[in-house]
């Protein structure tokens, strides 16, 4: 571990730090000399440069960038129906289309972050959309509908496919025209793809039926293809062969990741090399504000960081160095250094997708999962937010308790319980 990195360099990003300030005295995380108080906002639905709170920068939300609603034929059968066979038919229709809910790559929809986004989907486009994980294929593919007239059907089911892409909101210090400095709600380094649909529509039609514009009938009545010669034709009562168009179309893959902060989880990078490391010379608490309790690295490889208290005693486990630190759009980014056991702070790989995953230590390494961004209060407090880089998760507490793990969420804590101090020793 190398921790001798240029300390001019850090100290611009991260404090103010003044020519008499005492070895060993408290110096809050600050770019600017005094704080400025944030106006309340409605959290029901953040946008960007809406105000926020310092609670609020352990949190993240996501926001619904564009929409599309597209009728799509989910379930297909051509069947024809002569004089004599009128009545109630029950046919076994084709799968043509299989669409399935997902946000990003994580097709699970197990954690808040995903599941806000497509309520917030639902706001947006006004329909009743699925809000959980679920497929177009896992439907029946039976159709029973009463015919009264001879003639060609399609019997199909369908619904409205809802793509679009969303954002991800952070709750970060902006300065203001005038100079002052407040909490704004921001985009942060995040966002991706979304796919949901409404409860599916089932019924028959014919080429002569007249039909809505852009309907899910209308796209059924279009899979008959109406003008060719083969549906002119004399036809025995029942299937028709599929049409080109019929047959059910290859599943699009995912889009690759962009890169960033996002419920995409892209592949993290190996643990192959120890990481020589441009850490800052200070070391730091990230503390419950207010209170005695603060991070503390295990001593034991399996064990996570806990909230501990501060004493002689505490061999530095409390004290953590930000190493290689960037910053870009007033969000740093860095590695957390422990002072006590040498690991940096990291989400075990298996347990990355995992809403609640312990915060542990590892041996330092070029890898995602062990790199955070820090998101700050106004100049003059110490208040900060962090998230993990490779799973867009925000780190808080169950609970205020010794003993009690640092653990990721995918939207951080709402009670104010993922927002610490960050003050220089």
């Amino acid at each position: 571990m190398r921790s001798t990195g240029p300390v001019s360099r850090i100290g611009r990003s991260l404090v103010a730090v003044t020519a008499t300030a005492a070895a060993g005295a408290v110096a809050t995380l600050s770019l600017g000399v005094s704080p400025a108080a944030a106006a309340p906002t409605d959290m029901t639905a953040p946008r960007p440069g809406d105000s926020c709170t310092a609670a609020d920068l352990g949190t993240r939300h996501p926001y619904i960038k564009t929409t599309e609603v597209s009728p799509t034929i989910t379930h297909f059968k051509g069947w024809y129906v002569t004089e004599g066979t009128t009545g109630q038919q029950t046919v076994s229709t084709d799968t043509t289309t299989v669409i399935a809910v997902s946000v990003g790559l994580n097709d699970s929809i197990e954690t808040s972050f995903a599941v806000e986004a497509l309520s917030n989907v639902k706001a947006t486009v006004g329909l009743d959309v699925k809000l959980e994980y679920t497929s177009t294929s896992k439907e029946s593919n039976s159709v029973t509908w009463n015919l009264t007239q001879p003639g060609y059907y399609g019997f199909y089911k369908g619904t409205k496919k809802v793509t679009g892409t969303y954002g991800s909101l952070n709750c970060n210090r902006a300065q203001q025209d005038d100079g002052r400095w407040a909490l704004e709600w921001t985009e942060g380094p995040g966002g991706g793809n979304f796919t949901t649909f409404t409860t599916l529509e089932e019924g028959a039609v014919r080429c002569q039926d007249s039909v809505p514009a852009d309907s899910i009938m209308a796209r059924a009545q279009a899979l008959l293809d109406c003008d060719s010669a083969a549906v002119k034709a004399d036809h025995p009562a029942g299937a028709v062969a599929q049409t080109a168009q019929q047959k059910p179309a290859r599943p699009a893959p995912h889009p690759a990741p962009t890169g960033g902060t996002s419920t995409e989880l892209p592949r993290a990078t190996g643990h192959s090399a120890r990481a020589a490391l441009d850490c800052s010379a200070e070391a730091y608490k990230i503390a419950v504000p207010g209170k005695p309790l603060s991070w503390g690295a295990p001593l034991l490889a399996d064990d996570g960081v806990r909230l501990r208290p501060s004493t002689i005693f505490s061999a530095h486990l409390d004290n953590w160095r930000l190493c290689n630190v960037t910053e870009r759009n007033g969000v740093i980014e860095a590695s957390l250094w422990n002072w006590g056991n040498g690991g940096c702070a990291t989400i075990a790989e298996q347990n990355a997708a995992t809403d609640r995953a312990v915060l542990m230590t590892a041996p330092c390494a070029e890898d995602d999962l062990q790199r955070f961004y820090i998101y700050r209060d106004v100049p003059g407090s110490s208040k900060i937010g962090v998230q993990n880089k490779y799973t867009g998760s925000m780190m808080g507490y169950d609970r205020y308790a010794d003993g009690e793990f640092i653990r990721q969420y995918s939207s951080g804590r709402q009670d104010g319980t993922g927002t610490f101090d960050l003050t220089r020793v």
